[in-house]
């Protein structure tokens, strides 16, 4: 555990200062889920309570509940009397090829256009497996990704180690840091209660791992604003990913709602993304431009496969990266299963989602001292990398989860109402507590 914890704090700038986690158990897992939880979310405790000890002289003990960080890295939300959405489209999934298995990610109605377009339509998963069985994975793999799809073979750890991706990776930092040379005066607005008051968060990020850090940085204060283009929906993971968070729609294609972006970007002090690579580059807003409309911006981005390497601009999703990078292959012989067996929960992306925060963090705790702002760069396949050679998981299971774990508190939600779970980290002083309850896409005008 304490591994996995040194290894965050070493990549973030943090102190290696032991970080208490309480309770006991562990989400049954080939690898080691809940510590990556408890270490992931510790450290983005830290990074708080390190910069309210630079604008405060007091240094906040900080605690992790294993038990309700494994629950945070499903779901928070606790519906009452209404059920979310199901998180897959009804083909999405695992299925054997000729010789071996494949994922194929259809959620976005245009992924599995590009899925059956290669394979034909599908009306159900009995068609699809049909038509998969007579692919070899590498060959389908390349066909789906060539048609601006997503797909991933399964592969062992062995195969990723030799494969030019998995290469690349290896290479790459676990938090890339990158110092930017314009300089700005802020002041800190926040107190201890909350520390990121004041500040404006410009969220360009979907599903899971980004939005993880934005509902983080909302939970200590911040002012999030999340932007979707016109279509986007996600209606599995929006109850739970958009709390604390105002949503609005944007079409970066559009005159008007372009000079809209660079309006809401010029008082934006951080910025969370998770295109591909190149993807904000081709609309216009690349590295460059983001710093010249506004100098001294905290810029955090997330992509799923790495910065280097062949595949640096690929689509890819938590599930995709975990059968690719071993992880579903390795579940498969510790389940003894017939099947790839992926993580229980989608960790990868909570995990990532939470060193963006602390990097965030880190990030405006330098700013605040320098005047400097910067950058941070991860990926899903490098923080994969970071839970496999972490080893093995435990079979010591958690206390099953009751009515003490849900905070008493009503969010009353577009769709019905909720309660949340007990916050999973503990920064004395300094509650999370989100002032908005989570609300559907595009709800909000795009505005601060």
């Amino acid at each position: 555990m304490t591994d996995l914890l040194t290894s965050i704090q070493a990549a973030l700038g943090l102190p290696r200062t032991p970080i208490p986690f309480t309770a006991h158990g562990a989400l049954p897992s080939a690898f080691a889920v809940t510590d990556l939880a408890c270490a992931s979310i510790g450290a983005a405790g830290q990074a708080v309570s390190e910069l309210l000890r630079q604008q405060t002289g007091h240094l906040s003990a900080v605690e992790v509940d294993r038990r309700l960080a494994s629950f945070w890295f499903a779901t928070s939300l606790r519906p009452i009397g209404w059920e979310t959405p199901p998180l897959w489209d009804p083909v999405a999934g695992d299925y054997a090829t000729e010789d071996g298995w494949i994922r194929l990610h259809t959620n976005a109605p245009h992924h599995r256009a590009a899925a059956e377009s290669v394979l034909g339509a599908c009306a159900d998963r009995a068609a699809m497996a049909k038509k998969v069985a007579q692919w070899r994975s590498t060959d389908l793999e390349q066909a789906i990704v060539d048609a601006n799809g997503c797909a991933a073979e399964m592969r062992s750890w062995e195969q990723w180690q030799q494969h030019p991706q998995g290469l690349a990776v290896n290479a790459e930092p676990l938090v890339h840091f990158i110092d930017s040379q314009d300089e700005i005066t802020h002041t800190w607005q926040g107190s201890v209660e909350q520390p990121l008051a004041g500040l404006k968060v410009l969220d360009l990020t979907r599903v899971l791992a980004g939005p993880t850090a934005s509902r983080f940085l909302a939970g200590l204060g911040a002012n999030v604003l999340r932007i979707d283009p016109p279509s986007w929906n996600e209606p599995g993971v929006i109850p739970d990913m958009t709390l604390g968070k105002r949503c609005a729609r944007l079409d970066l294609h559009q005159p008007a709602d372009r000079a809209l972006f660079e309006n809401l970007l010029k008082d934006a002090d951080i910025l969370l993304h998770g295109y591909r690579a190149n993807a904000l580059e081709h609309l216009g807003f690349g590295a460059e431009r983001r710093r010249q409309l506004a100098p001294g911006l905290i810029d955090v981005s997330l992509n799923a496969y790495g910065w280097s390497g062949p595949w640096r601009n690929r689509r890819g999703f938590d599930s995709l990266v975990q059968m690719s990078s071993g992880i579903a292959e390795a579940g498969q012989r510790w389940k003894q299963a017939d099947k790839p067996t992926p993580l229980p929960v989608q960790g990868l992306d909570h995990g990532t989602g939470y060193l963006m925060a602390a990097s965030a963090i880190r990030l405006l705790t330098e700013r605040l001292r320098t005047g400097q702002g910067g950058s941070a760069r991860l990926s899903l396949a490098r923080t994969a990398r970071l839970l496999i050679e972490q080893g093995p998981g435990t079979n010591d299971a958690l206390r099953a989860e009751d009515a003490q774990d849900q905070n008493p508190q009503l969010e009353q939600t577009p769709w019905g109402p909720a309660h949340r779970l007990h916050a999973p980290v503990t920064i004395n002083g300094t509650p999370l507590q989100w002032a908005l309850p989570a609300s559907e896409l595009g709800s909000y005008r795009p505005q601060w």
